[in-house]
């Protein structure tokens, strides 16, 4: 199969994931296991969280909205509790790996669900240099934000979006992202999709250079 372009995810791609970070605050706090991900992924296109990743309520509302959610479900967390938790770290061979595609002429491009005024560099940890930002933004021919788009993954309008700006049929892509429910539209609509494992990018760096670099 031959491929034109490759479309990124950003965080839990190019840094940890925040799942991670969820599963060290509910340790500590004697949350259930996967509770956090659990109220995020309930009623997943209409809730506080996905509300606040189209920049359709303010902070304030989220923060309250979220801990209304939480406490329903058992345990609250408000809002700014979670995004205290979005501090991530980059994964360098992600980082490298996008250099060697965008190299070798393909297109390339990011589907981010982010937040308002909150974007990749607002959710580094605080020794993370904001110039890796810079390097891997500038290896991307688009970028669709959530926050800027008013639409957000898993909304299938969001991929075709990006087909659009690219100027590619979706057969001709490759999808990365960590979340199975964000790849599920893509691959519905003829991407190709590869899902990076939490932790781990290094098995799906691997199946992304056996499609592209392939003889």
């Amino acid at each position: 199969m031959s491929f034109e372009a490759v479309i990124f995810d950003f965080g839990g791609v190019f840094t940890t994931s925040p799942v991670q970070n969820f599963a060290e605050f509910e340790r500590k706090h004697g949350l259930p296991e996967k509770f956090i991900g659990g109220v995020i992924k309930t009623n997943i296109h209409d809730n506080a969280w996905a509300k606040f990743e189209r920049a359709e309520i303010s902070l304030d509302d989220f923060d309250s909205a979220f801990a209304m959610e939480t406490k329903a479900a058992g345990f609250e967390v408000t809002g700014k509790t979670l995004i205290s938790l979005l501090s991530l770290r980059f994964y360098p061979a992600m980082v490298d790996a996008l250099a060697r595609v965008k190299t070798a002429g393909y297109k390339t491009g990011c589907i981010t669900n982010n937040l308002p005024k909150i974007d990749s560099r607002g959710m580094l940890a605080p020794d993370e240099t904001r110039e890796t930002v810079t390097r891997i933004h500038e290896n991307f021919d688009h970028i669709i934000e959530s926050s800027k788009a008013g639409v957000r993954k898993p909304e299938p309008r969001i991929y075709e979006m990006m087909c659009t700006a690219l100027a590619v049929a979706p057969d001709a892509c490759i999808f990365l992202d960590d979340l199975g429910v964000n790849l599920k539209p893509a691959r519905a609509m003829g991407m190709t999709t590869i899902k990076v494992p939490i932790g781990d990018v290094a098995p799906a760096i691997a199946e992304l250079e056996q499609l592209v670099f392939a003889d």
